[in-house]
């Protein structure tokens, strides 16, 4: 590490060059490239993803969800006024550059009218919206202009459908902007120095940028989510201002101490910077962990997401020193720069709340641990209500104009319209169509199901569909038990002897098959990322309690914060308040890429705080002194380093987007939790109360581990300790 940061120090223009060029060309390669991202649920080999090959196998074009709703509040939708206005509305639809067709109510059965005769709709196709990626969201804007601008009088005219919904899409730069001025104020208060504040900002932008714009290109060949940019902005920004914070603030201090520019950077680099990659590395492998699952849906993800904390750690590692070596000592305040010591490095004693803190938890260590797992506890008790599953248009905010479409339509024809069943069967000759035409009539009266559709038949006959609106919502508990009735008794009954196996597919069952994937993979995923964690702290502080409680805590801080999403997104504790639509489902992923971001995160001030507490213990066997030092040596760049990250992920919640705002969230509240009651008050008290039992390794164990080093400590002469004042002590490393 310290030849990385010799050899970036005296070529620092080159290493920023260097730089500059590869966001440049990434950007411009993602320009031109465009994106290509994808919001597939299908697992391969489950029901819905065997009927939805068979459906775009043979009914090519059918997948489409975009419609035009319009309702009147006096009348009906077939007076002469309103059918003149929306007929002429639907033709000047139909011209407009990118629709491929629209088909009315006024044609045809006028099957699309409401019972009461006050709402109707349209179904609505774009070029390309289907097999050929997203239509241009240019000509979509076009057409919601065009369909809002009928609404007048009583008349109300909304949008929905997935295309639809590219046109509200979220506003990630407002809350990019927001995060980066909260972190650049936050920074500002810690180091004094508008230099030093910058120089984590600008090294997390040109990591992130330049992940942002190769995870565009990664869509080009693989399946990518559509959240995964944003969720990689947002993690990367957080880490990479964390990770540069403690290397300025590593910088800083010998600084302070005397040391030479070059000195301090590359002695900065050696010691911190090691943590850092560790720290990364851990937060990579805790994101990679979900490649076990083995979904096509989340390993662009974990890519995506292990990409931008990558290139946000190299940045720290080597863009970072190139800028602090043109600084030179502006990264002090002019105060700092004049009591700067010019003779060599002395002892750096912490004083103030962080001293007095640590010798607080010395002191009330089982109090104290008892109150910091009550609210552990309290949080997390929303947790066991947590309802998987996937939002849809009616979660969006009030305001929009998908969620008015969708309300629309779920008040004139009911809930179950916004979401479809869809039966798909293969027909072996005569006497499966027959079998499969009668289907209809033998569904009907089912219990959950408000009306089915006509048997359709594609391919020449050797296919058929069936259309079956539930009587509940998309979202609701009762719809999904009755996609598991359909299959597992309705239509075996109905087709028992036809020979018929009819698959139940649609949305609808497409994400509740996906959830129930992700349920049954759960347990791996998170051993895996537990166990890896475990030994990677094994093998660092060499201990088996270290790990231990480190997982127990990351459990504890995963579960608290899902209590926070379930209680703000499920049961809608202010969701519609804060513009972030109404309150339901979980999304199925949210655990799997949270568990591992969390984990991740979690580790990062776990080594920053147990590295320092190991480091006196080696130096001591002293524990009491080992975790009172470490405690008050570190929490202030801990918790201004959380403060900062807390900042970064509620921004996102300005958005717009329910996914981005739920990791948005959870993410805030695991960091706070994490920072300001695990790492800072039940870490350190339990830590107390284990005594020398936190540092035990069997010693057959001993001898097969390797020995590795995340911190080395910092070349300093021994300082003699004040005993009358503990919370004064001078907590610099013994040599």
């Amino acid at each position: 590490m310290t030849a990385l940061a010799r050899w970036c120090l005296r070529r620092r223009l080159a290493v920023v060059l260097l730089w500059l060029v590869a966001l440049a060309g990434t950007a411009a390669a993602a320009a031109l490239a465009g994106s290509s991202y994808s919001e597939d649920y299908r697992v391969p080999g489950t029901e819905s993803g065997r009927a939805t090959a068979l459906l775009e196998r043979d009914f090519p074009g059918s997948g489409g969800d975009d419609t035009i709703v319009w309702h009147t509040a006096s009348g009906t939708v077939r007076s002469a006024d309103v059918r003149q206005r929306m007929s002429h509305t639907l033709r000047e639809i139909a011209e407009l550059p990118g629709v491929a067709s629209v088909d009315g109510p006024y044609t045809g059965s006028g099957g699309r009218i409401s019972p009461d005769g006050r709402t109707a709709y349209a179904d609505l196709a774009f070029r390309g919206a289907h097999g050929g990626g997203d239509p241009d969201a240019g000509q979509v804007r076009a057409v919601v202009d065009t369909a809002r601008a009928a609404a007048g009088d009583d008349l109300e005219v909304a949008l929905g459908g997935s295309s639809i919904g590219l046109t509200e899409g979220a506003n990630s730069h407002l809350s990019e902007l927001v995060g980066i001025v909260v972190a650049a104020v936050v920074l500002f208060v810690v180091f004094g120095s508008l230099a030093a504040c910058l120089l984590p900002i600008a090294t997390a932008l040109v990591g992130v940028g330049t992940a942002a714009a190769g995870t565009v290109l990664l869509g080009h060949v693989m399946p990518v989510a559509g959240f995964a940019p944003m969720l990689g902005t947002l993690i990367g920004l957080g880490v990479g201002i964390d990770y540069a914070l403690f290397i300025v603030t590593r910088h800083r201090k010998g600084l302070r101490q005397g040391l030479s520019v070059q000195e301090a950077a590359e002695r900065a680099v050696a010691t911190t910077g090691r943590a850092v990659v560790f720290a990364g590395g851990t937060v990579c492998a805790a994101l990679l962990g979900m490649l076990v699952l083995r979904l096509d849906f989340l390993i662009g993800v974990a890519l995506a997401a292990s990409l931008t904390v990558l290139l946000t750690v190299a940045a720290s590692l080597t863009l970072l020193p190139a800028l602090l070596s043109f600084l030179g000592r502006r990264v002090l305040g002019r105060r700092e720069r004049r009591s700067a010591v010019p003779a060599g490095p002395g002892p750096d004693a912490p004083t103030g709340l962080a001293a007095r803190w640590s010798a607080l938890v010395e002191r009330r260590p089982k109090l104290l641990a008892a109150v910091a797992a009550g609210v552990m506890l309290v949080l997390a008790l929303p947790a066991f209500a947590l309802h998987l599953g996937t939002s849809d248009q009616g979660n969006n905010p009030a305001s929009s104009t998908t969620r008015q479409a969708y309300d629309l339509l779920a008040d004139g024809f009911g809930p179950g319209v916004n979401g479809p069943l869809t039966l798909v069967a293969e027909l072996d000759g005569a006497g499966e169509r027959l079998a499969f035409d009668r289907l209809p009539a033998r569904l009907r009266g089912t219990p959950g199901i408000a009306s089915v559709g006509p048997a359709e038949h594609g391919r020449g006959g050797a296919s058929g569909v069936i259309a079956v609106v539930p009587d509940g919502s998309p979202q609701s508990r009762a719809t999904s038990d009755l996609v598991r009735r359909l299959r597992a008794e309705t239509l075996p009954r109905a087709t028992a002897g036809t020979g018929l196996e009819v698959r139940v597919g649609g949305p609808t069952a497409s994400y509740d098959d996906f959830a129930a994937v992700i349920r049954g993979k759960l347990p791996l995923f998170v051993g895996t990322v537990i166990g890896l964690g475990c030994v990677l702290l094994l093998l660092a502080f060499r201990s088996v309690g270290i790990p231990l409680k480190a997982a127990a805590m990351n459990i504890a801080a995963v579960a608290s914060s899902f209590g926070l999403i379930v209680a703000v997104f499920q049961w809608g504790w202010g969701s519609e308040s804060l513009g972030l639509g109404r309150a339901g489902p979980i999304e199925p992923f949210l655990p799997v890429v949270m568990i591992a971001v969390l984990f991740g995160l979690s580790m990062d001030y776990q080594v920053f705080l147990v590295s320092r507490m190991y480091e006196e213990w080696l130096a001591t066997r002293d524990n009491r002194r080992a975790v009172r030092v470490g405690l008050a040596e570190t929490s202030r760049v801990i918790n201004s380093a959380a403060i900062i990250m807390i900042s970064v992920f509620l921004a996102f919640v300005l958005s717009g987007d329910r996914v981005i705002a739920m990791f948005g969230i959870g993410l805030a509240a695991a960091v706070a939790l994490d920072a300001f009651v695990l790492r800072t008050l039940l870490v350190p008290a339990l830590m107390h109360l284990l005594g020398g039992a936190n540092w035990w390794l069997p010693r057959w164990l001993e001898r097969r581990l390797p020995r590795i080093s995340i911190e080395p400590p910092e070349p300093l002469p021994t300082c003699v300790l004040p005993v009358a004042r503990p919370e004064l002590e001078d907590v610099r490393p013994v040599a």
